[in-house]
């Protein structure tokens, strides 16, 4: 582990009331000395430790103001990252901030690597690795119920859970070597493969219902992938507009106006969606609208949710037909668009080719129907039976990678107790389930995989 000290700004960059600087490490009082200039010409050691003091930011080689800032000291292990830290408030904005990092810089910080702040605070014992992680996930967070789950995970709610199963791994693995240890008490094999088959299925249980939270944690950390679908001039780019509550989309009334993919994040009454609009589907001649087409049809296939735009001023016709045949099999709402000109398609007609699928009409023109979508959105994302606010949520690839692995440890496991197989094999098998746990809370972690989560981090944290 690096043992000098590190530095950065800890504020996004561009203009703002405030800019901090945070140092943090061995030399951090004496590089905070530095560059501190307070009125009655005390330094940092004399003044109090945990409380924001009055001064300026100096040049420590010619003694030159920066800016006038207020100070911080506060005296490991009790900060971040269990270091001693200093943090310089000073104005917000480019230059402020960056002519007092370079002066702490000169006093003798190194500037800090991507999230290396949080990683001394993991390395130092202060959180786990999925606490980390968490704290990423807080900062990127979109939503409230993302943000609450985040909040869960950094105070230690997935940490818990797998400490747990670890624990009761631990107990099965002291089973096994009394059995080794001690072939001679015949009573203590039958004890032994009855514990253990308790306690693996106790596991197992306990690992599938982490499992099971895996994609509601993935709609809420990456959105809920949503493609809207439709003939060119239906009313999509429309309704882009309308749920963004802002002109991204060009809408006109020549056909095949959108050509790209066009994506945003929203918040829809607490559910992230990642919408994405797409060229209209249709034969056509031209090369550009035509790969459009088809990436349409391609971000279907990845898609958790499309939302299916008809004109119902125009007569069902073999484009529509080739619509309908793509989302069949998918989650899908049916938007009944234009609904304020004469119809000629009704709800009996789509529900002949979707019968399970919610239809709603809209004249999203007029903004209508657009609040019984966003209804409709809310209530099939929480039909759902998990409750996010009173359960540990999966949202990370890496935490799913890992039980996956060790729930396929553990049915090994579980497999070798019910056909008898020499006790030590099923050692093995709970010592693998062990490690790919541990490797959520870093208790078994290689340092390249610990070096792989850190670079995604921002800067300063």
């Amino acid at each position: 582990m690096d043992i000098d000290t590190i530095a950065a700004i800890a504020t996004p960059p561009g203009e703002g009331g405030i800019g901090i600087i945070r140092i943090s490490g061995k030399d951090a009082l004496d590089i905070g000395n530095k560059i501190f200039l307070n009125r009655d010409k005390k330094t940092l050691k004399d003044l109090e430790e945990r409380k924001l003091n009055y001064g300026y930011a100096i040049n420590p080689k010619s003694s030159k103001k920066i800016d006038e800032v207020m100070i911080v000291f506060i005296k490991g292990p009790k900060t971040y990252t269990t270091e001693d830290v200093v943090e310089v408030h000073c104005h917000g904005g480019t230059i402020p901030v960056r002519r007092i990092l370079e002066a702490v810089l000169e006093s003798g910080a190194r500037l800090a690597e991507p999230g290396e702040f949080t990683k001394r605070a993991f390395l130092n014992g202060r959180i786990d690795l999925a606490q980390a992680e968490a704290v990423m996930d807080l900062i990127s967070a979109k939503t409230d119920s993302s943000f609450d789950v985040s909040l869960k995970q950094l105070e230690g709610s997935i940490s818990k859970e797998v400490s747990n199963m670890m624990s009761t791994m631990l107990e099965m693995l002291a089973h096994i070597e009394a059995s080794i240890d001690f072939p001679e008490e015949h009573d203590v094999d039958e004890i032994t493969y009855g514990q253990l088959e308790d306690g693996g299925k106790s596991i197992l249980e306990k690992i599938e219902k982490l499992l099971d939270t895996v994609y509601t944690g993935k709609v809420l950390r990456e959105g809920l992938k949503t493609v809207i679908l439709g003939k060119p001039n239906v009313g999509k780019s429309s309704l882009m507009n309308a749920i963004l509550r802002e002109s991204r989309a060009i809408v006109t009334d020549i056909p095949g106006t959108t050509r790209d993919i066009i994506e945003e994040y929203v918040n829809i009454k607490g559910i992230p969606l990642k919408i994405i609009d797409t060229a209209g589907i249709r034969e056509t001649e031209d090369l550009v609208e035509k790969i459009g087409v088809d990436k349409a049809k391609e971000i279907l296939e990845n898609s958790d949710l499309s939302i299916v735009v008809f004109d119902v001023s125009r007569e069902l016709d073999d484009e529509d037909l080739e619509i309908i045949e793509l989302v069949k099999h998918k989650k899908s709402i049916v938007l009944l668009n234009k609904t304020d000109l004469p119809k000629k398609i009704d709800e009996e007609d789509i529900k002949r080719y979707l019968p399970n699928t919610a239809i709603i009409n809209t004249a999203i023109v007029a903004g209508r129907g657009i609040d019984i979508l966003e209804d409709t959105l809310k209530s099939m994302f929480l039909s759902s039976e998990i409750q996010i606010k009173d359960n540990t949520i999966v949202t990370s690839v890496r935490h799913r990678n890992q039980l996956l692995k060790a729930k396929e440890n553990m049915k090994d496991a579980l497999e070798s107790i019910n056909l008898g197989v020499p006790i030590d094999c099923v050692e093995v098998d709970i010592k693998n389930a062990y490690e790919n746990l541990g490797e959520i809370t870093g208790d078994t972690v290689g340092e390249d995989i610990i070096d792989k989560i850190f670079k995604d981090f921002c800067i300063g944290k």
